[in-house]
């Protein structure tokens, strides 16, 4: 197995799973630190956890847990998340304040539009597989305008309409003349892209398939801060 600098390639855990030797890997960080059964939450506890965080954020009872000195020793030199969130860039977004979390509970890959690119799709592969985080949640929002801007199909400067490419498939899935079509594409997309990642990665494929991983889909409502489950 290749390292450079400590670190296992991305390559060598795709090669491993395509053996049916992704539990080799599971429990293993790129420095080479154990992560042991304990500290990762079975899915549906994890599910809870975060879910429990965000009502007390919608209640304004938030308990801003480990944000101490304390905290940042704690997690120098290792981090188990117990959760990873795939989220738009929004900054209205913020998913440490929205599900009440701290330093080092949630592994948080942001994106425009909450897109499965390569890099995400390896960042997510890396979580599960090798910091043992047993749940994926990919959160959409309310009113995201690289939704909009996909379900417009207007033309954008630069690479901004890479973001729409990726989310184009969604929106076609809407019907045309569908009331709220833009948030009937925010689910859809949240939908699509998890669907992306499972036919792309055999690695979390098979986390899947052996109970150690859950996905769900997850909205964002910005007006109340309601995170709403909708897979």
């Amino acid at each position: 197995m290749s390292r450079i600098n400590g670190f296992v390639g991305r390559r060598d855990v795709l090669r491993l799973a395509g053996a049916g030797l992704a539990a080799a890997i599971v429990g293993m960080t790129w420095d080479g630190r154990s992560v042991r059964a304990e500290d990762a939450l079975p899915p549906d506890a994890a599910l809870q956890k975060l879910l429990s965080g965000n009502q007390r954020f919608v209640q304004q009872h938030s308990d801003h847990p480990h944000q101490s000195a304390k905290r940042l020793q704690e997690v120098a030199f290792a981090q188990h998340p117990y959760a990873t969130i795939l989220s738009c860039a929004d900054s209205r977004v913020p998913v440490e304040i929205v599900f009440d979390a701290g330093i080092g509970d949630l592994f948080d890959i942001r994106v425009a539009g909450n897109i499965v690119t390569a890099e995400v799709l390896g960042s997510l592969e890396y979580a599960a597989a090798l910091l043992g985080t047993s749940l994926i949640m990919v959160l959409g929002h309310e009113r995201c305008g690289a939704v909009t801007a996909a379900v417009q199909n207007e033309s954008l400067l630069g690479s901004i309409g890479s973001l729409v490419k990726a989310i184009k498939p969604a929106v076609n899935r809407v019907k045309d003349g569908a009331d709220d079509l833009i948030e009937q594409a925010v689910v859809e997309n949240v939908h699509y892209q998890i669907e992306q990642m499972q036919q792309r990665s055999s690695v979390l494929t098979q986390l899947v398939n052996q109970g150690k991983v859950k996905i769900v889909g997850g909205r964002y409502d910005l007006d109340t801060g309601v995170v709403s489950v909708v897979t």
